[in-house]
């Protein structure tokens, strides 16, 4: 083993690294939150008329049985910092984006949540290319 891969194998994270393994946490404690609201609405614990699975429209059904068991998965992926975890987030917020976007008829205008996947989904994109464009600079 040569010196220079001692010193990388001893290396701490930097900043950047560090913010965004804070990041994706965060992110997947908000996966874990958003897994648990689709959970209570197919199990209908509140009043309502589509507020129970079998009480649901197909378009609901088909929707919030993929996300509430797809969110959890995101949430452990994210919080594990694994490679899958932000591919699986990413599916679920574009399945919310496209939902509560393309769809407001159907499922509701919930602009503050499409205004805060895209944010997510921005930030993240902004440090992986920080990231990189730090790590290509570096191996020059």
């Amino acid at each position: 083993m040569t010196d220079d891969m001692a010193a990388s194998l001893r290396s701490r994270p930097s900043l950047l690294e560090q913010t965004l393994e804070v990041f994706l946490r965060a992110v997947a404690l908000a996966c874990i939150v958003e897994g648990v609201a689709y959970w209570i609405r197919l199990l209908g614990f509140f009043e309502g008329s589509t507020w129970r699975f079998d009480l649901m429209p197909i378009y609901w059904q088909m929707t919030a049985v993929p996300l509430a068991v797809l969110f959890p998965f995101a949430a452990v992926g994210l919080w594990m910092l694994a490679s899958w975890g932000p591919v699986v987030w990413i599916l679920c917020a574009g399945t919310e984006i496209v939902m509560y976007g393309a769809f407001p008829d159907l499922y509701g205008n919930r602009v503050w949540l499409l205004s805060f996947q895209m944010l997510m989904i921005g930030c993240y994109a902004g440090l992986r290319i920080v990231l990189y464009l730090r790590g290509a600079h570096s191996r020059r």
